[in-house]
């Protein structure tokens, strides 16, 4: 038997578009997360400058869950420069092989931005130009699943193997738990794949419980 496991159940589970701007250097991406219905040609996302007189150099690409970037998806514009109170649409299309129909698959969707200089005002000094790099989620999701996203939490299902707690996600969707503490050992913000077992080990203090 295992302890008892305080889960702090404010789970984000990400799997539906946050209608909430996420601002980085001026610049506010329309989503926190980018979900691609597998039978869409396409998606996107609006971009908007908030500053009233600076530009910025804005790059974009997607790189799969190792990190790599993904030549499967087309963005356009994937280079542009944004002018001082306007907003932009990003397109992003899918142009690979079909994935996996049993389950969401993971990309990572990059937005770089960089500040305009402007070379007079500079009058021969060095600045130190910044640019900020938001990532955020991007999932594929098949048309065929039958399974309601909101009800992946309710279909974890947790247990003990020797020295380890194992969480497994049944679900086709990816689950985030922002909390789980065992005994006096807690993890952050924690990813659960889909249709997989993940392990953690136990706190010692509990072994002999």
């Amino acid at each position: 038997m295992m302890t008892k496991i305080k889960l702090l159940m404010l789970i984000i589970f990400y799997l539906i578009i946050s209608a909430s701007a996420h601002a980085a250097g001026g610049i506010a991406l329309g989503a926190t997360r980018i979900i691609y219905p597998a039978d869409a040609k396409q998606t996107a996302v609006w971009i908007r400058n908030s500053h009233t007189n600076e530009r910025f150099l804005v790059n974009s690409w997607i790189e799969n869950s190792s990190g790599v970037k993904e030549k499967s998806f087309i963005i356009t514009p994937p280079l542009f420069v944004s002018e001082p109170k306007s907003e932009n649409t990003l397109r992003i299309i899918y142009t690979g092989p079909p994935l996996a129909a049993d389950r969401e698959s993971l990309f990572w969707m990059n937005v770089k931005t960089i500040p305009s200089v402007d070379k007079n005002a500079l009058n021969g000094r060095n600045v130190l130009q910044l640019a900020i790099l938001s990532r955020m989620k991007l999932f594929l999701r098949p048309i065929q699943l039958q399974e309601l996203p909101a009800e992946a939490p309710d279909t974890l299902k947790f247990s003990r193997s020797g020295n380890y707690i194992n969480v497994h996600n049944p679900s086709p969707f990816y689950v985030t738990l922002v909390n789980l503490q065992v005994g006096s050992q807690s993890w952050g913000m924690l990813w659960l794949h889909p249709e997989l077992i993940h392990k953690f080990p136990y706190p010692q203090e509990c072994r002999e419980i």
